[in-house]
């Protein structure tokens, strides 16, 4: 079975006029004008592959659906909070996911639409996960930069070169690292102040423990681990589990550079 992502960005106008269509949709359609609110909306549609096509579904058809069904609702929600003159709160927005899902459910035939991502900026990421129940997910991108010494000394240096490649600096080296975490949120309201505190918490518990440091020298935990990415990763998912209250921690990707990433979640 495959899983095929399309995304389809967009921008609403809420200070004007409807935006019209534009001719571009890789950087948005509709277009906005002037100062728009700009959005990324990811389709994952799970299904076989028909034969003759070689597609899931053809993505012009994706395209089309998202601009016909989904779209259309973000744009009334976004203009008509726009007007009252209040905020979209994150339960606004899930709940356009969720009217989005259940109007594009039925426009694939047997293909499933398994998940819709809405990118709100390029560091934050809600999901709707159609699985037993709708499941809501957050997730917020952040970085630090730190040292790490990938040697083990009872390999012969021979030995670390193959093993480690180019890594295999007994001085160590660096990295800008990026760090995805993600949490299931309850479906309620959310208080004020919600994703403050939610980065306070990645802060405190983790990054103020890593961020411009050796890893080896300076934490603990990596004076007998290597701090590999992978092992990067499972020690975030340490240090920030159950420390969200109600929100579950999902998932953890630590990115090394952005070819190179591991994700950590519990089975």
């Amino acid at each position: 079975m495959h899983t095929l992502c399309r995304q389809v960005r967009f921008s609403v106008n809420p200070f004007g006029p409807t935006s019209e269509a534009g001719f571009n949709s890789y950087a948005s359609k509709p277009c906005g004008d002037g100062l728009a609110v700009y959005l990324a909306l990811t389709a994952a549609l799970r299904g076989p592959v028909e034969s003759r096509t070689g597609f899931v579904v053809n993505v012009s058809e994706i395209d089309k659906a998202v601009r016909q069904y989904a779209v259309p609702l973000f744009e009334q929600r976004i203009c008509c909070s726009f007007q009252q003159g209040r905020g979209l709160t994150l339960s606004d927005l899930f709940d356009c996911l969720g009217e989005s899902m259940q109007a594009l459910q039925s426009v694939f035939g047997a293909v499933q639409v398994s998940r819709l991502d809405l990118a709100l900026n390029h560091f934050r990421i809600l999901s709707l996960r159609m699985e037993k129940n709708p499941m809501r997910f957050y997730s917020e991108r952040f970085e630090f930069a730190a040292m790490h010494r990938l040697w083990n000394d009872a390999f012969s240096p021979a030995e670390n070169a193959r093993r480690f490649g180019k890594c295999a600096n007994p001085a160590g080296h660096g990295h800008n690292y990026i760090i995805d975490v993600t949490i299931e949120i309850p479906d309620e309201q959310e208080p004020h102040g919600w994703i403050a505190g939610f980065q306070k918490v990645v802060e405190e518990h983790f990054l103020s423990i890593v961020d411009h440091k050796n890893l080896n020298a300076d934490v603990p935990h990596f004076s007998n681990v290597n701090p590999t990415v992978e092992n990067i990763a499972s020690y975030a998912w340490q240090c920030l589990k159950g420390k969200f209250g109600k929100n579950r921690l999902f998932q953890i990707t630590v990115w090394e550079n952005d070819r190179t990433s591991c994700t950590f979640q519990e089975e």
